[in-house]
């Protein structure tokens, strides 16, 4: 156990690892921001409380059994000699689901204000069962990067637990800023649409490096910023010169 904790490729491959999860956590954070936004606001902590505990016990129980996730990647049939493994079709499921999500919600976003009446906050129930399925897209692509990365489960269990309750502790914020700023809300729907995208080219043997995506995002992210403060700046001098005028 003191080798262990003292070896420095250990401390290397659990930071390395801890990144990671938290990295690929930002879908999984930005899907429970915008769908726990549906409900009343009294629920919506505790709705992103229980889609967070779930994940990490869906992950964890993953890793205790990593010889399904290594049969996840075989072929179970093939159509016109292309292979189609559980992790195929996990990901093209999911994928196609956080496209659908994303449409709809944009959709709603820009048709659904006018004369029509609003839309009843969603039952808690169908949130949770939302939440639900889409952590086992994420949980099934986290997992599998951590044993790709590391045979060692301890340091696997580890960097995901500490990669939950880093989300766990930003949801709140991360939830309330989006669903205060409408334009960053649809920044986030488009993302989702952009990783739905991604899901199902993977699960079509497509890879999509990681690295474009959130290159991408964190771009959009850069000038939804600049377009916050200079909103936030203008706002400020109309007050002051409304001020002037009194």
């Amino acid at each position: 156990m003191i080798d262990f904790l003292l070896d420095p490729q250990t401390w290397m491959a659990l930071l390395t690892l801890t990144v990671l999860e938290i990295v690929l956590g930002i879908d999984n954070l930005v899907f429970l921001a915008i769908v726990s936004g549906r409900l009343p606001p009294h629920q919506q902590a505790r709705a992103r409380r229980i889609g967070l505990s779930a994940a990490l016990l869906l992950r964890v129980g993953l890793l205790t059994t990593l010889s399904w996730i290594t049969r996840a990647t075989t072929p179970i049939f093939t159509v016109a000699d292309f292979a189609v493994s559980w992790r195929d079709l996990v990901l093209g499921v999911g994928g196609l689901y956080l496209i659908y999500k994303g449409v709809m919600e944009i959709h709603e976003a820009v048709e659904g204000a006018g004369d029509h009446a609003p839309k009843p906050p969603a039952s808690f129930v169908s949130v949770i069962t939302q939440i639900m399925i889409l952590d086992l897209v994420f949980s099934l692509d986290s997992i599998i990067t951590a044993v790709g990365m590391t045979t060692n489960l301890p340091v696997m269990i580890i960097a995901i637990v500490i990669a939950i309750l880093v989300m766990m502790f930003a949801a709140g914020s991360v939830s309330g800023f989006i669903n205060k700023h409408p334009t960053v809300k649809m920044l986030a729907l488009a993302f989702l649409i952009l990783v739905g995208t991604a899901l199902v080219a993977d699960a079509a043997h497509f890879h999509i490096p990681r690295e474009y995506l959130y290159f991408a995002i964190a771009f959009s992210i850069g000038v939804e910023s600049l377009n916050l403060w200079m909103r936030t700046r203008q706002e400020k001098r109309e007050a002051a010169r409304a001020e002037k005028g009194v």
